[in-house]
C-alpha cells in the first residue's frame, strides 16, 4: 500500500516518484522520471511531463499540464488551465525535443492565476502572484503582482497573498523591505 493516493482512472508511468500524503485526481498521467514532493495535490486532468520536478506542498488544479523543463519549487499554486510552454520556436515538421526546452522555473510560494501563460525561459520569484489571464514574458520579481497581457509588475503582495500599500506591512503583521530582486520580509518597526 502506498502512502499516496492515485484515482483510478490515472495513469502513472515507470520510475516515477511521488511523496507521501500527495493526491492525484481524476484522468491525470504523471510521466517517467517525474518527481513530485510531499502534500501535493493534481486536480482533474492534469499532465506532468518525463522529468518534471515538482515541490512540497504544490497545489495543481484541473487542466493543467507541466511540461519538461519546468520545476515547481516548494507551495506553488497553479490555477486552473494555466500554461507552461518549454519552447520557444516550436515547428511540428521539425521537433527539437528536449535539446530545444527552455528551462522555466516558479520559485516557492508563487501562484499562477486561472488561465496565465508562462512563456519558457523565465523566473517566476518567490511568493509572487500572477494575476488570471496575464501572460509572463520576463522574469518575475520575488512578491510581485504581475497583470495584463504582457504582464507587467503592477504592486506587491504578502506571503499570505494580501496586496500591500506603500508601507510595505500587511495586515497579517509581516513588513517588508524593496531589495534588487523585488521584496524581502523585514523585521517591522514602530515607525512602518
Amino acid at each position: 500500500m502506498s502512502d499516496y493516493f492515485v484515482h483510478e482512472s490515472s495513469y502513472i508511468d515507470e520510475d516515477v516518484t511521488i511523496g507521501a500524503g500527495t493526491k492525484i485526481w481524476h484522468f491525470c498521467h504523471i510521466q517517467r522520471g517525474a518527481v513530485i514532493g510531499r502534500n501535493c495535490s493534481m486536480g482533474q486532468n492534469v499532465n506532468i511531463a518525463s522529468h518534471v520536478r515538482i515541490g512540497n506542498g504544490v497545489r495543481i488544479q484541473n487542466n493543467v499540464s507541466v511540461y519538461e523543463g519546468v520545476e515547481l519549487e516548494d507551495d506553488v499554486f497553479c490555477g486552473p488551465s494555466c500554461v507552461f510552454t518549454n519552447d520557444l520556436t516550436p515547428r511540428a515538421k521539425y521537433p527539437k525535443g528536449a535539446v530545444g526546452y527552455k528551462k522555466t522555473r516558479i520559485c516557492t510560494g508563487a501562484s499562477i492565476g486561472a488561465n496565465a501563460t508562462i512563456v519558457c525561459g523565465h523566473t517566476v520569484g518567490a511568493w509572487a502572484l500572477i494575476g488570471a489571464g496575464a501572460v509572463i514574458t520576463s522574469d518575475v520579481p520575488d512578491h510581485a503582482l504581475m497583470l495584463g497581457v504582457p504582464a507587467r509588475v503592477a504592486g506587491w503582495v504578502c506571503k499570505c497573498g494580501q496586496r500591500l500599500g506603500e508601507t510595505l506591512r500587511c495586515d497579517c503583521g509581516r513588513c517588508y523591505r524593496r531589495t534588487d530582486n523585488g521584496l524581502e520580509e523585514n523585521p517591522c518597526s514602530s515607525e512602518t
